[in-house]
């Protein structure tokens, strides 16, 4: 699985600086009364609601003393304001985390009504360092004591250690050591101490925030350089990224928290395993005001170069988000503004004899098919493995079976705007192509030196291109190589080409089989659901029109393929219903040559970057993988494995899992690699066949309609059985 680190997109809120601490690096702190009033606050939430901002982050000095104000306010306490300041943020939207020092249990409960993590660095545990001189809570047994009350109250909760303050290494490693105790931190942050100028008479919010704005537009950052204090002692990337490996050997399955505007070798420490940057506040860093965070566009850039993916997160990690860890206010904000970052709701335990029933090739109804989908139970994951290696088996035989193709995507420019999507751009985009005439032809030309059978040709929503320029397409490929199969032109596609010519689809798609095209892809299916395309695709063909061409198609004898986009946003029940349509249009017009399960890649889209949706593991995906094939029976001989999504290892395990297919060659694949595939673009052959060697099984050459063409045996096992011929493409569409 591909790198992925991430940030909250946060604000923060220096409520109060007044602190009863006297840390020698601290720069925030003041020991006057220091209070943001209310309508401050709201002025402040307001504006990052606005900004698209997911978190508050509050951030005071510890136990300010600041009664009098609060008291004239209406408060009874600091902490009831806080209170009142995370409430407001919960009604725009925004998810509190708080940081207010050490803090009793009572009033960590009090907070835990209204946040959704809160935090409190240990940061040493050597207890007499000259920096903390004069500041009693940074003992390390009553901050450990804090952090023991939040997790006896089930608090998603933040801590970390300062390095460079006069501690040891082995003391650093010993902190460590003390957090990997709590079964309640989500991360833990390793932050370097870094010498600030003091800013008496100035106020640290607002030189951060004019040091972010100014960093964010121009791309500079001119932090100056403070001498480090005598107490202090110095701290060097390597010392940071013999940390970060410890961290991640103490700590494992908590994120390892590194601050990227403290030193310009966090990407070291990012090589070295760290997961996390913390809030990249667009109003800059509070605790070290001239250091301001990078932007996220500036950090995608930086990690890309690296090959690693950036993606957003909440301020409460993912296996927090349930009834045990969120108080309901805060677990109905999650649930109903940032749905994707929350874990898939499962629906219902699968029976063993739905199993069976699905197994001999009966219709499951939609409660069965969400449960087909739900069930994670290992024993009843094997069940339904067993279950689809033998409907498979059943069906398609021991043959394995692959087709020498090629893609080609002649545009990128696209209208539509998919939030999965990777590939499309803006006609003004620097990313932006289109090939010429020459391109196309000589990729064509490639194709055939290699031995290709199949020409796959799909663009993107090509806003100046109208129904003669996909027939022109078409035309040249036949001219310049007769012999290939045209698989051409999602519905998606074909829709457009209805809307900007005014004819049906039947009339659409017989003007394209007369210029050559042989068959349709079924992509563009992404969720047959409504709702989910709304929510992933919402220019995007609804259901029934995808339907209703797809279905004319195959009543003008031309096949496609059928897909399924899955890993993203999709409920268990949204894909029973994707599986009930295609099922459905398969009974009624026989058309459908093959079903593709493609994972969702996140890394490079909208859906990765900004609502926190991951790649799925190679564990679900097979197990996906066996859902589809026993949902759709006997109705579709062939399930196909998409090596470029899920890589050819896990392609080759999946001829376990119901898949007969390992698809094409491709020797291009722009839509998976620029959503972020890391597994390559093309495949020979002689891989395809090795895969299938390494299963035992068989393998064969076909052609895009599944006539075999070359078959090689495995010398490791014979076939059981051998596919038979697919049927012509005038026929009738007749499955077993």
């Amino acid at each position: 699985m591909r790198r992925r680190v991430t940030f909250s997109r946060n604000v923060t809120l220096s409520l109060s600086r007044t602190c009863r601490c006297y840390c020698k690096y601290c720069a925030f702190a003041t020991h006057r009364p220091h209070l943001h009033e209310p309508e401050e606050v709201e002025r402040l939430i307001d504006h990052a609601a606005r900004r698209g901002v997911k978190e508050l982050l509050v951030l005071t000095g510890e136990a300010p003393a600041v009664s009098d104000r609060l008291a004239a306010l209406g408060f009874e306490d600091f902490v009831a304001y806080v209170v009142w300041c995370c409430e407001r943020a919960l009604d725009r939207g925004l998810l509190p985390h708080t940081n207010l020092g050490v803090l009793p249990p009572s009033d960590l409960a009090r907070l835990r009504a209204v946040t959704a993590s809160q935090g409190l660095m240990l940061e040493s545990v050597e207890p007499d360092l000259v920096a903390h001189q004069g500041s009693p809570t940074k003992h390390p047994e009553v901050r450990l004591a804090t952090i023991r009350a939040a997790q006896d109250l089930r608090i998603p909760f933040t801590s970390g250690i300062l390095v460079g303050i006069g501690e040891s290494e082995e003391s650093r490693i010993a902190s460590l050591e003390a957090l990997a105790e709590f079964d309640h931190l989500q991360e833990v942050i390793l932050q370097n101490f870094v010498p600030h100028r003091r800013y008496y008479g100035e106020e640290p919010a607002d030189i951060a925030g004019e040091a972010a704005e100014r960093y964010w537009r121009t791309g500079v950052a001119d932090g100056p350089g403070v001498p480090l204090p005598p107490w202090a002692c110095p701290v060097g990337v390597e010392d940071m990224v013999r940390l970060v490996r410890a961290a991640r050997g103490l700590l494992p399955g908590v994120g390892i928290q590194v601050p990227p505007n403290l030193a310009d070798w966090w990407p070291e420490l990012v090589a070295a395993g760290a997961t996390d940057l913390g809030g990249l506040s667009a109003n800059g860093d509070h605790i070290s005001p001239e250091h301001p965070f990078p932007s996220p566009l500036q950090v995608r850039r930086r990690l890309r170069a690296d090959g690693v993916a950036l993606a957003e997160r909440l301020c409460v990690y993912e296996r927090f988000i349930d009834e045990e860890w969120l108080a309901p206010r805060v677990l109905d904000v999650v649930r109903a503004r940032y749905p994707t970052f929350a874990p898939r709701r499962r629906g219902g335990a699968l029976s063993a004899a739905t199993i069976a029933r699905a197994a001999a090739g009966e219709p499951l109804d939609g409660v069965e098919l969400t449960a087909l989908f739900s069930d994670t139970r290992p024993e009843v994951v094997e069940d339904m493995r067993q279950a689809a290696d033998a409907l498979r088996a059943e069906l398609a035989g021991e043959l394995v079976t692959y087709v020498v193709n090629r893609n080609l995507n002649v545009s990128n420019i696209c209208t539509v705007g998919c939030a999965f999507c990777g590939f499309g751009v803006a006609r003004r985009s620097p990313d932006a192509y289109e090939h010429d005439v020459a391109e196309f032809e000589r990729r064509i030309r490639d194709a055939l030196g290699y031995g290709a059978t199949e020409l796959c040709i799909q663009s993107g929503i090509h806003p100046d291109w109208g129904l003669e320029d996909y027939v022109g397409w078409l035309e040249l490929a036949r001219r310049v190589a007769p012999e290939l199969h045209l698989h051409a032109y999602s519905p998606m596609e074909i829709a457009h080409m209805c809307d900007v010519s005014g004819l049906p689809p039947r009339a659409v798609l017989a003007r394209l089989r007369e210029a050559g095209l042989g068959s349709v892809p079924g992509t563009a299916a992404e969720v047959l659901d409504d709702g989910v395309r709304a929510r992933i695709s919402p220019n995007k063909l609804p259901v029934a029109r995808w339907v209703e061409i797809v279905e004319a198609a195959h009543g003008i004898g031309l096949r496609s393929t059928v897909t399924v986009m899955f890993g993203h946003i999709e409920q268990p029940h949204e894909l029973a219903e994707h599986m009930r349509v295609v099922r459905s249009l398969q009974e009624r017009t026989g058309g459908f040559t093959e079903f593709v399960p493609l994972s969702f890649i996140p890394y490079h889209t909208q859906l990765g970057r900004r609502h926190g949706v991951r790649e799925i593991s190679a564990e679900d995906n097979l197990r996906h993988t066996a859902a589809f094939r026993l949902a759709l029976g006997r109705t579709i001989r062939n399930v196909q494995a998409s090596w470029v999504k899920m890589g050819l290892d896990a392609a080759t395990e999946a001829l376990r899992w119901g898949v007969n297919d390992l698809g094409g060659t491709l020797m291009e694949e722009s839509i998976s690699r620029m959503a972020g595939s890391y597994h390559g673009v093309k495949l020979d052959p002689d891989d395809l066949v090795a895969a299938a060697h390494r299963a035992g099984r068989p393998a064969a050459e076909r052609t895009t309609l599944y006539e075999l063409r070359t078959k090689r045996v495995s010398p490791a096992r014979q076939p059981a059985s051998v596919l038979p011929s697919a049927t012509s493409p005038n026929s009738v569409f007749a499955e077993p």
